[in-house]
């Protein structure tokens, strides 16, 4: 378990942006993907009750957001197209 809450943790590291960066443009990737298939399993389990998933849903929702700040920052931190 504590091997998933790791990457969980660090969803935007150095493979994950290497599959990004390499992928085609209609390709999807989503680091948190894991985290989601999580809450949907638990929604299944739970019989649809948000309220017992809730951790499940605060858990993606906190991976989406680390991995759109490190996305931010890498960018900021690029040599742009005309640097």
């Amino acid at each position: 378990m504590s091997s998933t809450r790791s990457r969980d943790a660090d969803p935007w590291n150095q493979d994950t942006k290497q599959k990004f960066e390499g992928k085609d443009r209609s390709e999807f990737l989503d680091p948190c993907q894991e985290a989601a298939t999580r809450s949907i399993r638990c929604l299944n389990r739970n019989g649809g009750d948000r309220t017992l998933c809730s951790d499940y849903f605060q858990a993606y929702r906190d991976c989406k957001k680390a991995w759109i700040e490190k996305r931010r920052l890498d960018k900021k931190n690029s040599p742009g197209l005309f640097s």
